[in-house]
């Protein structure tokens, strides 16, 4: 007899638990499950811009810790990945105070609609100046789409080979070990 009511309030309990984590999820004048997507613009990715400085950057919370970059570039390379609704990394100066010297996105954002995942027409079809350079497909399996100042560059896709889509969108260039 005493195990109906039980189960009855660890239903109740559960149902209370999984509503307030929903609401915790949404930020104000954000639906829950809505997908936030920030806009790529010559200058920066959403709040993320080039130039601005780590420090700043980390206490906005839109940046994690400084990790050490690619061995290539040196021991004093560093970057850090950005915070969500963005995927991808800040790459930053070796100079202080560090600065965001190149962003990549893997997902989160979008410039002009073109984002990670599309395909090679939605390029076309959002940056028409668009140039592909295919001088990368066999090294490095993307070919490299170069969208000039003209066409409101300041970017570039990684545009992999085999997938036919976007993999990376990058600011001011895609940034391969230096």
């Amino acid at each position: 007899m005493l195990r109906r009511p039980l189960l009855l309030l660890a239903l109740v309990a559960l149902l209370a638990a999984a509503a307030a984590g929903a609401s915790a999820a949404a930020t104000p004048g954000e639906h829950v499950g809505a997908a936030a997507t920030k806009r790529i613009t010559p200058s920066g990715v959403g709040a993320v811009k080039l130039g601005a400085t780590y420090r700043k950057l980390r206490a906005a919370g839109l940046v994690g810790r400084l990790r050490r970059g690619c061995e290539l570039a040196g021991p004093k390379q560093r970057f850090a990945r950005l915070k969500a609704p963005l995927r991808g990394t800040a790459d930053f100066t070796t100079s202080k105070p560090r600065r965001v010297k190149t962003i990549t996105v893997a997902g989160g954002a979008t410039a002009r609609g073109v984002g990670v995942g599309d395909s090679e027409a939605d390029i076309r079809a959002a940056f028409p100046k668009a140039k592909f350079d295919h001088g990368t497909d066999d090294t490095f399996g993307i070919t490299v789409v170069r969208v000039p100042r003209s066409d409101g560059g300041r970017l570039q896709f990684a545009l992999g080979t085999k997938s036919d889509e976007v993999e990376l969108i990058a600011l001011p260039r895609l940034a391969f070990c230096e």
